[in-house]
């Protein structure tokens, strides 16, 4: 949905399984933890970079954690965090959120 520009209605969708995962999965299961980093990656397309970037470090530390720093997915988690950082500053310097 969030290729086709319905970012609203995948937000939604994104957050519905990542309550799932939580639940059922626990804090710190991989697949729950790619709900996390999924929603992440997805709130800057709405200008809710703060939130984003929450959720990226919480997706980053726990994939530290459970995967080791040197994970494939842990490493790419820290270089998505990374970019919403620099586009969350940005953001800042033209006016959005």
């Amino acid at each position: 949905m969030d290729r086709q520009g319905k970012y609203k209605e995948a937000e939604t969708m994104n957050r519905q399984t990542l309550a799932r995962r939580e639940k059922v999965l626990g804090l710190e299961h991989p697949d729950m933890l790619t709900s996390v980093y999924c929603l992440a990656h997805l709130l800057p397309s709405q200008c809710h970079y703060k939130e984003s970037l929450v959720l990226y470090e919480r997706a980053c530390t726990a994939y530290q954690t459970v995967l080791g720093t040197d994970h494939p997915t842990t490493r790419a988690c820290r270089q998505h965090y990374s970019e919403a950082q620099l586009r969350s500053e940005q953001a800042l310097c033209t006016g959005s959120r």
